[in-house]
């Protein structure tokens, strides 16, 4: 196991990816208190494609950091894979991120100066696969995206839609079991953003990860097998 981190019965939580137990956040400011989030209990079942929807301020943003292990929560327990990450040291969530989650951002962070295929190239060097091997896995991936065509373009030469599936094939190097996305289709038109979702659904069922998806984007529901909300700090799950 990794250091001093909890682990729970396996055995219990083997159809459950992502446990929450009683989370909260408070932020200070000043004199200020602010509670964004109130006693959350929450499981993402394995294999689920799962949103998290809300209005703007709500907590989703922070809520998916936390359930990602870039923040550590005020008050409460975190479980991914059936391993505690709020005890976790610092290098010891870096290792685990590292090794388990993929992430989508809204503004796709690619890196400028770098081919869609050496975009996917440096997340598979952060994991060990380097040369050759990295070559062929990352055109392999883009492949898998509808973007082989488009290995050797830079960003600029990309439209949204592209860069965002260049975004989803980084995510999917070395096929991580949970992939975590902040608003993907934010920077979509509906038509790319719909597409984008379906094509990250597909990769994710036949690779069998979890896929956790914050957004107030009402036109994906379709493609989601549940569905939470936040609001008030408060958490309402169907």
């Amino acid at each position: 196991m990794r250091g001093n981190s909890t682990s729970i019965n396996l055995t219990a939580t083997e159809n459950r990816t992502i446990i929450a137990e009683g989370v909260e956040m408070v932020f200070q400011a000043g004199q200020q208190r602010f509670q964004v989030l109130k006693g959350i209990d929450w499981e993402v079942k394995r294999g689920d494609i799962q949103l998290l929807m809300g209005p703007s301020g709500s907590g989703k943003t922070t809520l998916l950091s936390i359930l990602a292990g870039l923040l550590t929560p005020t008050v409460g327990q975190v479980y991914l894979l059936g391993e505690e990450i709020t005890s976790m040291s610092p290098a010891q969530l870096t290792r685990f991120r590292r090794q388990n989650i993929g992430f989508i951002f809204q503004g796709f962070n690619l890196f400028p100066a770098l081919t869609a295929a050496e975009n996917v190239e440096v997340v598979l060097n952060v994991k060990g696969i380097r040369g050759s091997r990295a070559r062929y896995q990352a055109k392999a991936l883009l492949d898998q995206v509808g973007l082989s065509l488009q290995a050797n373009q830079k960003p600029r030469d990309l439209s949204g839609g592209q860069k965002q599936r260049v975004a989803i094939a980084r995510a999917l190097a070395d096929n991580p079991p949970i992939i975590m996305a902040d608003e993907p289709t934010a920077a979509l038109d509906s038509e790319s953003g719909h597409n984008v979702i379906e094509l990250l659904r597909r990769l994710a069922k036949e690779g069998g990860c979890t896929v956790l998806m914050v957004t107030h984007d009402p036109r994906i529901i379709d493609v989601a097998d549940r569905v939470a909300y936040l609001e008030d700090g408060t958490l309402r799950a169907k």
